[in-house]
């Protein structure tokens, strides 16, 4: 008996101890995510000794079901079986549960026990952005909690649905933080055009801005009437107006009055910066007429030096703002200028210019490295030339340059021929990377919409230049479907982020190259013999695959389609409308794409230009440089707009084709 006490203390240890080691053990395991298969995850939902992984399984289950059916009973029925009982505790996921559980039983015409649901979701988790959803819903009845909502998740999709029902009253709302919104530019137009109630200057201003944001100058400049434009009116309404060539000339009129009257705002060097892009002789003229600072500034001088012909000027700014996007812009046009003039010379000099080493972007850096290798080509220097495109492709082997770097060396060409070009692939799984923890786990359990309305929640704390930031949100836009946006951010990324940051690089490739509606590509290319990929990396440069888009000239969807060409494709009049469903204007344009092949002869440089310019304007351009130099045949073409596009479809094409990560030299960890 005396060692009863001691046994007792030490079986309690041993208990103590096993219990802790198991819960290391359950701790240690992999993370469930979207890679399992139903029936492993439908084994941990049922099986699993940690509740917390049942009810993450339920809710990786439930995202493949009942979700996605608005009137399928037994898979609606299927997700209230996997999430019932799984709303306890005060994690995050909880409120997630909440929200799925109210939004089956609505669906399933529930009413009470949706109600009795998003009543739960906002006593106990009043801060969680699930909770706009239950302010949305319960606001039909009760007036003031969608005032509550507009408030309190003023950027949220349930905030924005709500604002938009408000009608006119509500688009002041949209035009802060919802100008994207479907329907949103009827509702600004509307509250622009309407008498009562009366509309401030701020509000007049706010409206406008919104409506220039969409691209509709007329209807921003009606809206302002006699109003005086603030500076970030001004500045969206000259943006607007330089998508119109016709109006270039006034939208360069505002820019310089935008700048003269408001010079030290950041909307004043954002003028300066938009007139150094400019190509025409009033924008160089509006430079010189600049403030005194502003013309001074690198943008200003940047244009200055690359209108002379004074070659020790433009190396002045180079040095003088080696980190400035005006300067890289700077490079690039007079290497270009000289490659195209013949003098290999001077563009190598100003290529080699070592101020800007380590300074641009991924996407500028390839460039600068792939004319450098051509400029040595063309000086005699073919090994120096092999070496350097041999670096390009390990690092940055994606994208137009590294297309035509494989070319050079031999090593790959794009693939035309519909029976060799891979299908598109569906897309696989990866980490968010993000350093919230919250939004990677929803994430990881295939709940994007969550993911993104955390984003939203957190949004004014994100600072907009940031590359990483940039890729996130990006990421995060195209899985929810705003693939318009999603690209954008994607691209603004590319252009930010710095190339020695491998890691993000991979990342940014993989995502730039990610298609969408890859079933109706496949199936497209299929019937009309064209290659998928081709079909992708044309419908990314056109639509961003966002297929209800539509031109300012009237092409539409996917695949950008005139109606009077697809109405010739199809050989019958068709509605408007109908070009936005992705599989008609898929298959319709892979038809019209494989006349451009064959009235080329299979030349995809020709082709893809014709599907931008029309075939009649490129039959014009065709000389010996299309054989001998297709690099320079290509900068030779006399409209930008199709000259960056023929670079941006090629690229596409050869990255989906040939989708290899850059080689990182320390070899990180991809973040995501």
């Amino acid at each position: 008996m005396q060692r009863l006490p001691l046994f007792l203390a030490v079986s309690c240890l041993g208990s103590a101890a096993l219990l802790l080691g198991g819960r290391l053990l359950l701790q240690q395991r992999p993370a469930l995510t979207p890679q399992l298969s139903n029936r492993s995850l439908e084994r941990s939902w049922r099986l699993d000794p940690d509740p917390q992984r049942r009810r993450e399984a339920a809710l990786l289950l439930a995202g493949r079901g009942g979700a996605n059916s608005q009137g399928d009973h037994t898979l609606l029925d299927a997700e209230r079986r996997l999430l019932r009982g799984q709303g306890w505790g005060r994690d995050p996921l909880a409120a997630l549960v909440l929200k799925r559980e109210a939004q089956v039983a609505e669906r399933l015409g529930d009413d009470g026990v949706a109600a009795s649901r998003w009543q739960a979701l906002l006593r106990r988790f009043p801060g969680d952005p699930a909770s706009a959803d239950a302010l949305y819903s319960l606001g039909r009845q009760q007036p003031a909690l969608r005032e509550h909502l507009l408030e309190r998740f003023a950027g949220h999709p349930a905030a924005l649905a709500a604002a938009l029902e408000q009608g006119p009253e509500g688009a002041l709302h949209l035009a802060r933080w919802g100008v994207r919104w479907p329907g949103a530019r009827a509702q600004l137009r509307r509250r622009c055009s309407a008498s009562q109630p009366a509309l401030s200057a701020a509000e007049r201003n706010q409206l406008a801005a919104g409506l220039a944001q969409l691209g509709d100058a007329a209807a921003a400049q009606s809206c302002l009437g006699d109003t005086t434009a603030s500076p970030a009116t001004d500045l969206a309404l000259a943006r607007a107006l330089l998508l119109d060539p016709e109006r270039e000339a006034a939208a360069e009129a505002r820019l310089l009055a935008l700048a003269r009257s408001a010079p030290e705002s950041d909307e004043a060097l954002e003028a300066v910066r938009l007139l150094g892009e400019g190509r025409s002789a009033a924008s160089l003229e509006a430079i010189q007429q600049l403030p005194a600072a502003l013309r001074g500034s690198a943008p200003a001088q940047a244009r200055l030096a690359r209108e002379g012909g004074d070659p020790l000027r433009v190396l002045a700014v180079l040095r003088q703002w080696p980190d400035d996007p005006a300067s890289w812009e700077l490079q690039w046009h007079r290497a270009r200028q000289r490659a195209l003039e013949g003098d290999w010379g001077q563009a190598a000099l100003v290529l080699d210019e070592p101020s800007l080493n380590g300074r641009l972007p991924v996407a500028l850096d390839g460039r600068r490295r792939f004319w450098q290798g051509l400029a040595r080509w063309q000086l005699g220097q073919r090994q120096q030339a092999r070496e350097i495109w041999s670096d390009l492709l390990e690092q940055q082997p994606g994208g137009y340059y590294g297309w035509r770097a494989a070319v050079r060396l031999g090593q790959g060409d794009v693939e035309l021929d519909p029976l060799l070009a891979p299908p598109l692939a569906p897309a696989h799984w990866h980490p968010l990377g993000s350093d919230d923890p919250n939004q990677e786990r929803l994430w990881r359990l295939s709940q994007p919409l969550e993911a993104w309305e955390h984003w939203l929640l957190g949004q004014h704390q994100r600072a907009n230049g940031d590359p990483v930031a940039q890729i996130h949100e990006g990421r995060l836009r195209r899985a929810v479907g705003d693939h318009w946006l999603g690209l954008g951010r994607l691209e603004q990324a590319s252009l930010r982020l710095p190339a020695q940051d491998c890691a993000w690089a991979r990342v940014l490739e993989r995502e730039l190259h990610t298609p969408a509606f890859g079933e109706q590509l496949n199936a497209a290319g299929a019937e009309a013999a064209v290659p998928a990929t081709l079909l992708a990396a044309v419908a990314k440069q056109e639509s961003r695959f966002s297929p209800t888009v539509r031109s300012p000239v009237g092409a539409v969807g996917l695949l950008q389609l005139m109606p009077a060409t697809a109405e010739e494709l199809l050989g019958r009049p068709l509605q408007v409308d109908e070009l936005e469903q992705p599989a008609l204007n898929a298959s319709l344009g892979a038809r019209y794409l494989r006349q451009l092949l064959q009235r080329w002869q299979g030349n995809p440089l020709l082709a893809v230009a014709s599907y931008n310019a029309g075939p009649n304007a490129v039959a014009g351009w065709i000389d010996p440089r299309l054989s001998s130099e297709p690099e320079l045949w290509v900068e030779a073409i006399p409209f930008p707009e199709t000259r960056l596009y023929v670079k941006k479809v090629m690229g596409n094409l050869w990255s989906l084709q040939e989708p290899r990560p850059p080689a990182c030299l320390s070899a990180p960890v991809s973040p995501g």
